[in-house]
């Protein structure tokens, strides 16, 4: 979509050497404000000769950057942690003017990007190399992992500082030039992170922000000189990703979507579920892929359990997520009109197919905000799991039922599933619990835990259609991805037993 500037909207641009850089394309799209449905900005769409310049200045920097000692680098990271926990507050608030989600869910953003650059600083242990004296008589064999040379991440909108931040400290720190293209939908937090680096010292050209639409992603996937793709976002465009990428010769790690499950079996504690459901659910309206949007429920526990979630429901604040007057909501709008048409079109469909509406969020509207993308809290019971509402990804605030009878049933549900993101299983049987660990089909598993997000030193990936690639993000998987490893295997000949000429293929002795 492109919008005509007018002289009084602000233009988002690049950051490319350093600096922010005007676009040379002349196209632009709109950057709204979700609580008032306002324009408040137009961001650049790169064209061809955008993406050349950040190449070549990804380039330059890389040259620059790859030279530099370990302890320089580390410096350099260690100043731009301090600098983002001195100066979080700023990004939050811009966070939230182009997302919605409210200031304290956008800190908890950040805070949670910071485990990883907090992992990336202690990097020297994580890409050293190995050595093996005498492998053979007077041969050493030895290891170094080296950087990749220029990386792209390629960024959705729901976290516009968390995700880029479990690909780039690491990148970063391992040697490489990034080139990061966020979301058009909220652009502003990239180039207050570029900022931020420039602060802390990084050289020009290592951390470049191309803003732009399909044709930067276009771009990055295809250039010879990019190496790795780093993505997330929905399961067709990971797919899409990964397959282009793939065929030009690069690393990828593609996360795609989710349709999480919290199985609740009879012993559980239905308090405690019904608060984990809707902060599950209804955190950061529905838009995270780790969020839970079924609820498998084990009968006899359904309709208690329904009855303490709606209770719930009609104590939440939705509002604007700056807040107003010092009181902050606890839910905002989404992050736009068509993405809640589009999360309002599959409570039709549910609907259609039999669901029981328990709460209804469509046509929400707030108070002062009529224009908002808002929709309110939903809750569906008896959904058909034939249903596109249970089976694709809604991305919003709406919660399914499905009622079980055994938890082999909900067991088997799950693992049916096309996606294999996350999921949780709400019991006080440590039994039940360390048999689905076991069983289930997912990559990142919530026992009494409803987002089970992994913390930094370990790694974030699902499995089936939620991954495309070998490595998840973050933790080791991350710092395997963005170094190569060379093994050098090495003699020096003592001067006075030369081995002489022998033709025959060389053997360990």
């Amino acid at each position: 979509m492109t919008d005509p500037v007018t002289t009084s909207t602000r233009v988002i641009s690049h950051w490319i050497d350093g600096e922010e850089r005007a676009s040379t394309s002349g196209r632009t799209a709109p950057v709204y404000n979700p609580a008032t449905g306002a324009v408040s900005a137009q961001v650049a769409l790169a064209d061809r000769a955008d993406i050349d310049r950040a190449l070549e200045s990804a380039a330059r920097g890389y040259k620059v950057w790859s030279s530099y000692s370990i302890a320089k680098r580390q410096t350099v990271l260690f100043a731009f942690r301090e600098l983002l926990n001195a100066r979080r507050g700023e990004l939050a608030e811009i966070i939230t003017s182009e997302h919605g989600k409210v200031i304290s869910d956008a800190m908890g953003e950040i805070l949670r990007g910071q485990e990883v650059v907090e992992l990336a600083t202690g990097f020297p242990h994580l890409i050293k190399g190995g050595y093996s004296e005498n492998a053979s008589t007077g041969i050493d064999v030895y290891s170094l992992k080296q950087s990749l040379g220029i990386v792209g991440i390629i960024s959705p909108f729901n976290f516009p500082a968390m995700v880029p931040m479990w690909f780039f400290p690491i990148a970063i720190a391992a040697g490489n030039a990034v080139i990061l293209k966020p979301s058009e939908k909220d652009p502003s937090a990239a180039l207050w992170i570029a900022q931020l680096w420039k602060e802390a010292g990084l050289p020009d050209g290592v951390f470049t922000v191309l803003q732009g639409d399909k044709l930067a992603v276009d771009g990055l996937l295809t250039s010879p000189v990019v190496q790795s793709i780093s993505f997330v976002g929905s399961t067709p465009i990971a797919q899409y990703i990964y397959e282009t990428a793939s065929k030009n010769g690069k690393r990828v790690q593609a996360l795609g979507g989710a349709k999480n499950h919290m199985l609740v079996l009879p012993d559980a504690d239905l308090n405690l579920v019904a608060d984990q459901a809707i902060n599950a659910g209804y955190g950061a309206a529905g838009e995270r892929c780790m969020a839970i949007s079924v609820i498998l429920a084990v009968e006899p526990v359904a309709d208690e359990l329904i009855e303490k979630i709606k209770e719930r429901i009609s104590n939440l604040r939705i509002g604007n997520g700056a807040g107003v007057d010092g009181v902050e909501p606890d839910m905002g709008p989404l992050i736009s009109g068509v993405h809640r048409d589009k999360v309002s079109s599959y409570v039709d469909i549910a609907e259609a197919d039999g669901a029981d509406i328990v709460v209804d969020g469509r046509g929400f509207r707030v108070d002062g905000h009529e224009d908002g993308f808002f929709f309110g809290p939903t809750l569906l019971d008896n959904v058909p799991t034939t249903s596109r509402a249970y089976i694709e990804e809604i991305f919003g605030p709406v919660l399914s039922i499905v009622r079980v009878q055994t938890f082999q049933e909900g067991v088997d549900l799950i693992n049916s599933g096309e996606f294999g993101n996350g999921t949780a299983i709400f019991t006080n049987d440590g039994g039940a619990a360390r048999r689905f660990q076991h069983e289930i089909q997912v990559g990142m598993i919530g026992i009494n835990v409803p987002i089970p997000v992994p913390v930094a030193y370990h790694s974030f990936g699902g499995w089936k259609a939620s991954l495309f690639g070998d490595a998840k993000a973050y933790g080791v998987h991350g710092f395997d991805f963005f170094t190569r490893e060379k093994a050098i295997t090495s003699r020096w000949l003592d001067p006075a037993k030369h081995g002489g000429i022998n033709l025959g293929f060389p053997q360990n002795d």
